[in-house]
């Protein structure tokens, strides 16, 4: 086969910038179990990466992803343990996602469906062109639908849209995720690159400790089951504080310039 039409996940760097890309362009970039363990290990690398300031999580083509690459099911999702096994590997990876350290961004096009939302639900902005949709055709399938997906659906969604989501296994369209504040920015397809363009210089110009503090902060208020979360928070808070970006963000401040933040 073609290495090009493997599933994979491409990754690529553009100065303060990585993304990964979803590349499976045969079945709507579905994410294989493989490409699963793939995005796990970028999520590590990239957050211990110090010249990453933003992350950057898409699909190739006009596409985020149509759910999990079912045809390895047979094989790998057969029955109960296999399926626990793909769950797993799925739940370790958007785990690995939710604790990048710099903020992540998905650039949603077309189906956000399944294992996608899952995905798109692990970062932290989503920019989206109006074309969108989430779905989670779970019942559709007749598979039980993971307990800390689920977790993530109803952190992210709400309890009452979770249950939609879950119960109808409709399509929910981009404009209403954008009205719950789930989708922060709904552009045409025209516009989508140039908008995201603008949010990640808006992020890569912020001080980078101030955003991992933030970060950690917002995570452990919304799962608020990890205390040890809180605790890491505090500990980036005084670091920030600490910081050569603090003196210069109130340099900058007093001399009505732009700061420059460099991380330390």
């Amino acid at each position: 086969m073609d290495e090009a039409n493997v599933p994979h996940v491409d990754v690529t760097a553009d100065g303060l910038v990585a993304t990964a890309t979803l590349v499976n362009v045969a079945r709507r970039n579905a994410i294989s179990i493989g490409m699963w363990r793939e995005l796990e290990a970028f999520a590590v690398s990239v957050s211990a990466d110090p010249d990453v300031r933003v992350v950057v999580f898409r699909g190739a083509g006009e596409v985020f992803s149509a759910g999990a690459d079912i045809t390895g099911f047979a094989d790998e999702r057969a029955d109960s343990a296999g399926a626990r096994v793909y769950d797993d590997q799925l739940e370790l990876a958007c785990r690995a996602v939710e604790a990048i350290r710099q903020p992540t961004v998905a650039r949603l096009e077309g189906p956000v469906v399944g294992a996608g939302s899952a995905l798109a639900l692990s970062c932290d902005l989503r920019i989206a062109a109006d074309d969108a949709f989430f779905m989670v055709p779970a019942a559709r399938l007749g598979l039980g639908y993971d307990p800390r997906g689920v977790a993530r659906l109803v952190r992210v969604f709400g309890e009452s849209v979770a249950r939609w989501i879950l119960f109808t296994a409709g399509r929910l369209p981009v404009q209403r995720a954008f009205a719950m504040g789930v989708v922060h920015e709904v552009l045409t397809d025209e516009e989508l690159d140039e908008g995201l363009a603008r949010l990640v210089e808006r992020l890569a110009d912020n001080a980078p400790l101030s955003l991992a503090a933030a970060k950690v902060a917002v995570r452990a208020v919304a799962q608020g089951t990890e205390p040890m979360l809180m605790e890491e928070a505090w500990r980036l808070v005084d670091a920030a504080d600490a910081s050569d970006d603090y003196a210069e963000g109130r340099a900058a401040f007093a001399q009505k310039r732009p700061p420059h933040f460099e991380g330390r």
